[in-house]
């Protein structure tokens, strides 16, 4: 515990230094804030994860197919940022009955998040070879070349868009270096539409999404020792039709003083000024394949929803 607050304390001092400040949305998932996730995905507005079920549940078969290797050995499929695992359930569903050998390595930052998933998947998947990894990604990707085998990756959720530009492209590098020929990726793109239903997304009207935001906030009170007053602090969201870029802030609605007591550090705020706290962006099937390619990748297959609201794209090197 001691290393992740030395990261995170490390994170914010950088983070509030800056012009504009900015915060990394990976901190939002403790446990709070995963179970505060878990809400936005059945809200009415938040429409990804219902179209990419609606992919899993139209195409599971397609996709185990796409993601096993060709001769029919074992492989490790490996999933970054599993959450509570729903979606992949489906999928895990059909490797089973395809009689697939196979072992899923789950790996979310959060450890109770992981217990759960883990403890689910004893009761409805007894037969399931299950072995969990608590970290973030930048670990897991330091540990993926050491697993023997073939490997299917999943990085689901539109986790893809949470990445800038350039960072999105450096991420997909370090994917694809440790793949040989016969793995596979296969990652959820949410793309372009309506960008008033976009908008809605990241600023639903019950205000969870409000509260997974101001959640970062109560973790910095708590682990910190920072004293943010979440009472002069309000979410806000925009979206940019130009870029494709849901931007995510949390605003400071009067001039105040924080303390982060394990900084041994304050920080001005001026009234309305903001954190930035995440990037979500949205792609066409172009933009797509553009970056597949740049990042060293191929598009291998690609399977959408019926309202071509989302995609989730098989890659492998090429």
């Amino acid at each position: 515990m001691i290393n992740v607050l030395t990261e995170l304390a490390q994170h914010v001092a950088e983070g509030l230094r800056r012009a504009p400040k900015a915060l990394s949305s990976m901190y939002f998932y403790d446990d709070a804030g995963s179970r505060l996730f878990q809400q936005i995905m059945d809200l009415p507005e938040y429409y990804p994860t219902r179209a990419e079920f609606a992919i899993f549940r139209e195409h599971g078969a397609a996709i185990a197919a796409a993601l096993s290797p060709a001769d029919g050995g074992e492989f490790a499929l490996v999933e970054l940022g599993a959450g509570d695992g729903a979606k992949t359930k489906l999928l895990l569903r059909e490797l089973l009955a395809a009689g697939s050998p196979f072992t899923y390595a789950p790996v979310d930052i959060s450890a109770g998040a992981m217990t759960g998933l883990v403890s689910a998947l004893q009761q409805e998947l007894p037969d399931l070879q299950v072995v969990p990894v608590v970290a973030d990604y930048a670990t897991a990707l330091t540990e993926l070349p050491t697993r023997p085998g073939s490997k299917a990756v999943l990085f689901l959720g539109s986790n893809i868009g949470n990445f800038g530009p350039a960072e999105r492209l450096d991420f997909l590098r370090q994917l694809a270096a440790p793949l040989a020929p016969a793995d596979r990726l296969l990652i959820g793109f949410d793309l372009q539409k309506d960008p008033r239903r976009i908008r809605a997304a990241y600023d639903d009207a019950q205000g969870i999404t409000a509260a997974f935001n101001l959640n970062l906030l109560t973790r910095l009170n708590r682990e910190l020792g920072a004293d943010f007053d979440l009472a002069h602090w309000q979410h806000y969201t925009d979206y940019s039709p130009l870029n494709g870029a849901v931007r995510s802030f949390l605003v400071s609605t009067r001039a105040q003083q924080v303390r982060v007591a394990a900084l041994e550090e304050s920080f001005d705020f001026a009234a309305w000024e903001v954190i930035h706290t995440e990037n979500s962006y949205k792609f066409t099937l172009p933009q797509i394949e553009a970056l597949a390619a740049e990042a060293g990748l191929r598009v291998v297959e690609y399977f959408t929803d019926p309202a071509t609201d989302f995609a989730d794209v098989v890659l492998a090197i090429q």
